[in-house]
């Protein structure tokens, strides 16, 4: 085997693996020779770095469970009826109100494209290395049962609060009981200072009724975690004389 080779081979085993092929092309390509060794070493790490940081973003995406992996800021459809501010959602995409500490709430009927949304700001997210989970509530209560059942709770609550942002899809669509109500809260008010997008057919007038339905009053837990959510919140209503779904569904041209 000659140097090259070896070198190729010794790159490879390091898991070097794109500084690897860029070093073959190097060797290939005549155009390479009029560069001096910065040059060329430069061209090398590049290689490895920009591997390096796709194959990082893809594991960010892939442990986010999103609904939706190729949602994007830019195929956001601000349609006249729509009502979209979209100088609002580009600023949502710099992340700063992660930084912030502060949560979305995404309102709108069944179809309106808060799902898709959440997930374009949840990948604008893993883009600048925030770690995120999707998660639709249901799930999330499925979750809580086994937890508790499993002596696990603490250790579930505990994983959400690491989370930089956490999307609650499908957000009290329905009423829960006095035992979802006091978990879920439980995990909501450990993230704090920490971001939550709220995907949720319903103002947030009317939280507070479907948190507690199963009660004879109001608790001033539940009061109290709402509130906090309310005030910390950036509000997004969806509005649209259509639904995502009849424009984009296969009989959409007839419509």
């Amino acid at each position: 085997m000659s140097g090259y080779g070896t070198i190729i081979e010794n790159l490879k085993a390091m898991r070097f693996s794109a500084m690897a092929k860029e070093y073959e092309m190097q060797l290939s390509s005549p155009a390479y020779n009029t560069l001096g060794f910065e040059d060329r070493f430069s061209f090398l790490v590049d290689a490895e770095w920009n591997k390096r940081q796709a194959n990082k973003l893809n594991r960010y995406i892939r442990n986010a469970d999103f609904s939706n992996n190729n949602a994007s800021i830019e195929d956001i459809e601000y349609l006249e009826d729509r009502k979209l501010d979209k100088a609002q959602i580009l600023r949502f995409a710099t992340c700063q109100y992660i930084e912030d500490g502060r949560h979305i709430i995404l309102m709108g009927a069944s179809g309106s494209g808060k799902t898709y949304i959440s997930c374009a700001l949840g990948i604008a997210a893993c883009r600048k290395f925030k770690k995120v989970k999707y998660v639709r509530m249901p799930e999330l209560l499925d979750e809580v049962k086994v937890a508790i059942s499993s002596g696990t709770l603490k250790k579930l609550i505990a994983t959400y609060t690491k989370l930089d942002l956490l999307i609650l899809d499908e957000w009290l669509l329905r009423s829960l009981t006095g035992d979802e109500a006091y978990h879920i809260l439980e995990i909501v008010e450990a993230r704090e200072h920490r971001s939550t997008i709220f995907c949720t057919q319903f103002d947030s007038k009317g939280w507070l009724a479907r948190i507690n339905s199963s009660t004879d009053g109001e608790s001033p837990l539940s009061d109290s975690v709402i509130d906090r959510i309310i005030y910390n919140s950036y509000r997004v209503t969806i509005h649209g004389l259509k639904s995502m779904r009849e424009r984009h569904g296969i009989n959409s041209d007839e419509m």
